[in-house]
């Protein structure tokens, strides 16, 4: 066992700074401080943190796919080599997604096709299950290919009927990622048993507390109720986004309306306390 002198991580400490989402509204949701005279004034990131590990989780059709596939993209798009890892589609059935959503955002398809690598684990179960294999695996494609940002959709899907295995799962991921720096997202489902603003995920609560930032998708059906504050009817659908954490800067912690286009594309809205407010106007 080895102590380390504070002073002697001082060349090692990494400089924050954000990372374009590809997601409007999202990258000023996060920011960092900035001390004056007078105190201290918020700066937003412009993006998520570097180097961070995002749990991007909640129920199926909140927008989680979407969302990581975008940012895939984004990266990719910027000239970033990028490492989509699909667990549950295909490739070429993810590939056919990517770009239409491409397409979608006014990005360079030639740039992106260069940029972005599929590892394809859909149908390879003895991989999924093995993931001190991965773990290398992953570790050599990110050296060789200089990878800068990963996104892995889903890690739930690398421990289904195993759940106990969960922490140790993303605990031996998330340790990949530190160690090459990478600027990830981290697809998780939740069940329908959960409660859903809540940052538990298949797997319990481990998985949260071991990544660097927790993102909570959640959709509702609006009600009579509640159709003044959403301006939408009863019956149909209103999709939210919370940022349930974020140990490397400071966020916003309001919940958001969350929108998706009919081109798949997501968008973070205003908080649904602003809307109240106007309601009672």
């Amino acid at each position: 066992m080895k102590i380390v002198r504070l002073k002697e991580m001082r060349d090692r400490i990494p400089k924050l700074f954000g990372i374009p989402s590809g997601v409007p509204g999202l990258d000023d949701l996060f920011f960092t401080v900035t001390f004056e005279e007078e105190g201290y004034r918020r700066v937003s990131l412009k993006g998520i943190p570097s180097a961070a590990v995002v749990h991007l989780t909640g129920v199926p059709d909140t927008g989680k796919s979407l969302m990581a596939e975008q940012f895939a993209l984004t990266q990719a798009a910027r000239g970033f080599a990028t490492l989509y890892v699909t667990v549950e589609v295909p490739a070429h059935f993810l590939a056919q997604g990517l770009k239409l959503r491409a397409r979608a955002m006014n990005l360079s398809w030639e740039t992106i096709e260069e940029g972005l690598y599929l590892l394809d684990l859909a149908r390879m179960p003895e991989e999924k299950e093995n993931i001190g294999e991965l773990c290398e695996s992953l570790a050599r494609i990110i050296r060789e290919e200089e990878i800068k940002a990963c996104v892995i959709d889903s890690v739930t899907g690398l421990y289904e009927g195993r759940e106990t295995a969960a922490r140790t799962t993303v605990r031996r991921l998330y340790e990949v990622m530190k160690d090459h720096y990478q600027t990830a997202i981290f697809v998780s489902q939740k069940r329908s048993s959960h409660e859903e603003m809540s940052a538990e995920a298949a797997g319990g609560y481990g998985v949260s507390h071991i990544l660097d930032c927790t993102i909570v998708l959640a959709k509702m059906v609006v009600s009579r109720s509640t159709a003044s504050l959403y301006g939408k009817a009863p019956g149909e659908l209103v999709r939210t986004l919370r940022i349930d954490g974020c140990r490397l800067c400071g966020h916003d912690t309001r919940v958001h309306l969350l929108e998706i286009d009919d081109a798949g594309i997501v968008r973070v809205g205003p908080p649904l306390s602003e809307l109240a407010a106007e309601t009672r106007l």
